[in-house]
């Protein structure tokens, strides 16, 4: 007989055996774990975990931010959690400033500073470009008011009048 905990609920297996469902750990897909071991390096974090609350946090904000088919098609070229991430945020009433953004994802961990979370911002955003492409990177901060560029780890350049 298998004990059950509420945590894990049960799951029927060939044979009408029960056993307890993988935990969230156990069912994430290498390819989050690879965008989480990318900012940990990027941001160099000392655990995979503070990495991976620190991504959550960036995309969180982030999806926010961007919409229409940009949105969807960045959502479509993220693993799949970083995707429900961007995907189930609600978006914003008005664009935020880069520097707005970096304080409004400071608000959201504890202790930060607004150096801390430009560095956070910057840790994730940096390595989007290798893993969605550069052109939808491109559209993407052309939906973005000017300085985002730089958080992504690109120049800002402006046009010459």
């Amino acid at each position: 007989m298998t004990t059950l905990t509420p945590q894990k609920p049960a799951v029927p297996q060939p044979g009408g055996d029960i056993t307890p469902a993988p935990g969230p750990r156990e069912t994430q897909d290498p390819a989050w774990r690879e965008l989480v071991d990318a900012v940990r390096e990027a941001g160099q974090y000392p655990t995979r975990s503070e990495a991976e609350s620190v991504t959550r946090i960036v995309l969180s904000a982030l999806g926010g931010h961007v919409v229409g088919d940009e949105r969807v098609d960045l959502a479509r070229a993220l693993p799949e959690e970083a995707a429900r991430v961007v995907a189930s945020q609600i978006p914003a009433t008005r664009p935020l400033t880069a520097a707005e953004f970096v304080d409004s994802v400071a608000a959201r961990i504890e202790g930060a500073t607004p150096a801390t979370a430009r560095w956070d911002v910057s840790s994730v955003l940096s390595v989007l470009p290798p893993l969605v492409g550069d052109e939808l990177v491109t559209r993407v901060l052309d939906q973005l008011p000017p300085g985002y560029a730089l958080l992504f780890g690109r120049a800002e350049l402006t046009p010459v009048a």
